[in-house]
């Protein structure tokens, strides 16, 4: 029996998603207890039958000094045979270091599976994976705060830890290899989940470190209620009761596991987020508007307040970049005003040239219609922030076709439904959309931000308009 097969017959006889992190401080061990060991057997008799593994960290026992590698030892012995054992000490070095390694945990230690850093590549991480019997979970996205200085980094529209994942499966082969992913980034969790159905995920972050517990199942859970181990550290062994402590959490986890079919995917729990994020940034508001045209409206959006909001807008400018990878372009050309600066952090998040149609032509010097630079017969797509009618979009169309540009597409972050997505398709233009007016509106209605009987007031507007 191989470490995954351990791990899911463990699952399955304690009917446990839980890791419980043997992660001793000296200084909060209750005097009861007379030493490391004598605490880690407690905490090990308290949760036995409620958990699928440990996971030892190794630097509490290295900390210690060779007392503390003693107690990590007989800790280890301790753990009943059935239960596999993590350690947790994100190793990693050059091939021959890597090696050694390897053996320390592997054979020396004798644990079921190690966590391993992904910095040196594949021959930092190949001689992990040459213990067939043996687990390695692969850094991926971790839940500290200042990940995102270095993981969030994109080549494109994909970050850096979305690139990890992708180079573990290659790097693995044939064999299994899981990935660290923090429950503090449910968006990432199922973004993973959503490019790898059937991979193990270790989610630490839950608890201490406020990740979100139910969030991250349903991002993380695969269809058969598996492939996510959620650990638990602090909040459990530092519990006053921790049998208590960890039974609630079981309870929890398998409560939110009996409705993972209901489970929302990765384009939920991102537009989820943005339709809230766009809310605290007064981008939608909610109330009586009177409109541009003079109709009165119960929802108003104004998205050029993303300029004032770096992190949004480059949370816009990857929802942009999502779409975009579905379609075939040369450049990209953004509509005056509101869409410049979103086609700006666009061009620069996917490194593709950006033109744009003036919307007062020059009367001087080149007269030009469209900035920046461009050839007859080039397939562009054309960006604006929303969409009511579709007269806009086609007077931005007409000088790009008049100068020899192909336009076929045009994505925007949010479709009004007023009609104008069928007056392009009646031209035979393509409109793409990251969120409907319908859709922005009932994420915040779950939000609880905004009321249900607001919510209604924007439905039967829509319906008006639609009719």
């Amino acid at each position: 029996m191989d470490f995954w097969q351990k791990l899911e017959t463990s699952i399955r006889a304690h009917d446990s998603l839980l890791c419980v992190g043997l992660d001793p401080r000296p200084e909060r061990i209750p005097a009861e207890y007379k030493s490391v060991v004598d605490f880690n057997k407690a905490i090990i008799d308290a949760t036995k039958d409620l958990v699928c593994m440990y996971k030892p960290n190794v630097a509490f026992y290295e900390a210690l000094g060779e007392e503390g590698m003693r107690a990590l030892r007989e800790t280890l012995a301790y753990i009943p045979d059935d239960i596999p054992v993590l350690l947790d000490a994100k190793r990693n070095d050059i091939a021959s270091t890597a090696a050694a390694y390897a053996k320390a945990a592997f054979e020396v230690l004798g644990v079921d599976a190690l966590t391993v850093t992904p910095y040196f590549g594949k021959d930092g991480v190949s001689p992990f994976l040459e213990y067939a019997d043996r687990g390695v979970f692969v850094l991926c996205k971790t839940s500290n705060p200042s990940a995102a200085e270095i993981q969030d980094w994109s080549q494109g529209a994909e970050p850096l830890y979305q690139h990890v994942a992708h180079l573990a499966k290659e790097w693995s082969g044939e064999k299994e290899i899981g990935l660290v992913i923090g429950g503090t980034y449910p968006e990432a969790i199922a973004e993973i989940r959503e490019h790898f159905p059937e991979a193990w995920f270790l989610v630490p972050g839950i608890g201490a470190q406020g990740g979100d517990l139910e969030a991250a199942l349903r991002a993380g859970l695969r269809e058969d209620g598996m492939g996510i181990i959620v650990n638990v550290s602090r909040s459990i062994i530092y519990a006053s009761d921790p049998r208590n402590a960890a039974q609630k959490l079981v309870a929890e986890m398998n409560r939110i596991r009996r409705y993972s079919r209901e489970k929302k995917n990765a384009r939920y729990l991102r537009a989820r987020r943005l339709a809230l994020a766009l809310w605290e940034a007064g981008c939608v508001q909610f109330g009586d508007f009177v409109l541009h045209s003079g109709a009165r409206s119960p929802v108003y959006i104004d998205l050029r307040k993303l300029v004032s909001h770096p992190g949004l807008l480059g949370r816009v400018a990857r929802a942009y970049a999502r779409l975009l990878q579905g379609l075939s372009f040369d450049r990209l050309a953004a509509i005056p005003y509101a869409a410049l600066p979103i086609g700006t952090a666009v061009a620069l998040q996917l490194g593709a040239p950006l033109i744009y149609p003036r919307k007062e032509v020059k009367g001087y010097c080149t007269r030009r219609k469209i900035e920046g630079e461009y050839q007859q017969g080039e397939r562009v797509v054309v960006l604006d922030d929303l969409i009511t009618s579709g007269a806009s979009k086609l007077e931005a169309i007409a000088p790009l076709e008049e100068e020899g540009l192909v336009v076929e597409d045009i994505v925007v972050l949010i479709d009004r439904e007023q009609g104008g997505s069928r007056e392009l398709a009646q031209r035979g233009y393509h409109l793409h959309s990251v969120l409907t007016l319908r859709e922005l509106v009932g994420l915040l209605e779950e939000e609880g931000v905004l009321s249900s009987s607001k919510a209604r007031q924007v439905y039967e507007y829509l319906q008006e308009r639609a009719g």
